[in-house]
């Protein structure tokens, strides 16, 4: 794949499916989608560990924030999808592919849940599948996560996925709530040419031919 395939300007998203989820485009006009996106950006957990360049504090900031989410997509800039569960249509969460860089065939990838979906392994089941997506069928030679020293949670679904911890990054984000004070964080990365990690995060087996 060249570098101009990747996530080429006004290229739809395709829908993802697998692991009893199923991810698709955020619809900026769904007053269903704005209350996930605003719930899930305004949740204490999600401010602790992240701190947007534009904070959500009610509705229409959260619309306004999802719009902006969807006109990157539409440009290529980014592929943000809301994370729902396959059978009953639930709004689980949200994933994303940002700082798509075409040159480097690079991007990152960051995600949230909702508060009532947590626990069920979402973030891993949509990460493993957003991962393989990203770096298949939408070219990708590396996709990086990273995320506040200190959220072992955020490790231990990276490993599993298998995102290698690659080291620290003094300094590289914000501060919860703040954008004028920084703090370390913990670089994480896959490249396409990784064996796929099986379910305990290390690289699946080998299959037997003979079988």
């Amino acid at each position: 794949m060249t570098h101009a395939d990747i996530r080429p300007a006004g290229h739809p998203l395709p829908d993802l499916h697998g692991h009893g989820l199923r991810l698709r485009p955020w619809e900026p006009d769904s007053e269903a989608d704005v209350d996930a996106w605003f719930r899930g950006r305004t949740d204490p957990d999600f401010r602790r560990w992240n701190t947007p360049l534009r904070i959500t504090t009610d509705l229409d900031s959260a619309r306004s924030s999802l719009r902006d989410a969807a006109r990157n997509s539409a440009e290529g800039a980014g592929a943000p999808y809301c994370v729902t569960d396959a059978t009953t249509g639930a709004l689980l969460g949200h994933i994303a592919v940002n700082v798509i860089n075409p040159m480097m065939n690079s991007a990152r990838v960051g995600y949230w849940v909702l508060p009532e979906a947590r626990g069920r392994g979402v973030a891993t089941r949509a990460l493993a599948l957003t991962a393989r997506w990203a770096l298949t069928d939408l070219g990708l030679h590396r996709l990086e996560l990273d995320h506040a020293v200190g959220h072992d949670s955020s490790c231990h679904i990276a490993e599993r996925c298998g995102f290698r911890y690659e080291g620290t990054l003094r300094g590289a984000m914000w501060e919860a709530g703040r954008h004028d004070a920084y703090r370390d964080m913990h670089l994480h990365a896959r490249l396409a040419t990784d064996p796929e990690p099986g379910p305990d995060g290390h690289p699946a087996p080998a299959p037997d031919v003979n079988l």
